[in-house]
């Protein structure tokens, strides 16, 4: 991905950030990076995650000897109140090299985590929300059909959520978009050939189809 002239694929840059096969060499200098580097990444109740610069620029390839560097951010864990790992150590080391380097580190780690790598929460969605999970006959071909269905939700959720819905509804699930603007009250009218939404709030609270509204190209009216 780093040879911009690539023989089998699309030409020009491709910004990417993998997750790096830890060694002992850059485990040694991950834990070299003094206190003040490390910034807070994200916590929960049972742990406290930190990012920082790591400076690790490992023996290139001959291909990729004369090519710019990677950068590479490290990843430190550590349990609250003193306790272990399942493995019986105390802190976890990670490390993430990229060739984005104009990027801030947490919102890159945040794009890097968004791939494959929570495929487990996609299942979830899948099999709880959208009823991937309980298959309606004993028939292959139904089940598959409705398996796609599912399928082609998530599609078009995940798809709604990054074009037109604001930034703090890219993580939403389908529960809380159905609260939010899926399963608003409100009541059809039939009045003067026109049919009207006459709905429960004020226009204020719907702020979320208004804006989604704003940025979707409506096809004319025949």
């Amino acid at each position: 991905m780093r040879d911009e002239k690539r023989a089998n694929g699309p030409q020009g840059f491709i910004g990417f950030a993998v997750s790096a096969r830890m060694n002992p060499v850059l485990r040694e200098e991950i834990e070299c990076i003094p206190a003040e580097k490390w910034q807070p990444y994200g916590e929960d109740s049972g742990a406290v995650k930190e990012r920082a610069p790591v400076e690790y620029y490992p023996e290139e390839t001959a291909a990729n000897r004369y090519r710019e560097p990677l950068r590479s951010i490290a990843i430190r864990i550590r349990k609250r109140q003193q306790e272990l790992f399942a493995d019986g150590s105390g802190v976890k080391h990670f490390a993430v090299p990229t060739n984005l380097w104009d990027w801030k580190e947490k919102r890159l780690l945040e794009w890097h985590r968004e791939k494959a790598g929570t495929i487990e929460t996609v299942h979830d969605v899948l099999k709880n929300e959208l009823a991937g999970g309980v298959l309606p006959c004993g028939r292959y071909g139904a089940n598959a059909a409705w398996f796609r269905l599912a399928v082609i939700t998530y599609n078009v959720l995940t798809a709604m959520k990054r074009l037109v819905l604001p930034a703090d509804l890219q993580t939403a699930r389908p529960k809380r978009l159905r609260f939010l603007i899926f399963q608003q009250p409100g009541k059809l009218i039939h009045h003067a050939r026109k049919t009207v939404w006459r709905l429960a709030r004020t226009w204020n609270r719907f702020w979320n189809w208004k804006q989604a509204m704003e940025v979707l190209v409506l096809p004319a009216p025949v």
